[in-house]
């Protein structure tokens, strides 16, 4: 299988051991950070293997317990009654024109004003 090319930022101290151990093995570094990465990735695969396996069978007990969703979507309402326009997902309304592709915002009687002494 072809390699893939990737940028990853390594502290220094454990640069320099890399560096070190290529010296004193006559190892490329690519070649022993990538079986570095392997012994990782298969111990930790390990490690959450349960609970990835355990996933599946949650999700299907959720669906059965609500099939449609009528929980979370009381949540969801409850949500929205408790913050109403607070709601700080909900963003902020912007009143402008498009110029160019960028709103240019509604200015006030003060920004008028100083737009009409700085440009005329």
């Amino acid at each position: 299988m072809p390699t893939k090319a990737s940028t990853f930022r390594i502290e220094p101290t454990v640069q320099a051991g890399l560096e070190q151990l290529s010296r004193v093995l006559a190892r490329p570094m690519n070649q022993l950070v990538n079986e570095a990465v392997k012994d990782f990735v298969r111990r930790r695969g390990r490690e959450v293997e349960p609970e990835l396996e355990s996933t599946p069978s949650n999700l299907r007990a959720y669906r059965q317990r609500d099939p449609d969703f009528e929980e979370a979507i009381a949540a969801f309402a409850k949500a929205e009654a408790e913050f109403g326009k607070d709601d700080p997902a909900e963003g902020k309304v912007m009143i402008g024109k498009l110029v160019n592709g960028h709103l240019v915002e509604e200015a006030g009687p003060i920004e008028k004003e100083i737009d009409q002494l700085l440009n005329g």
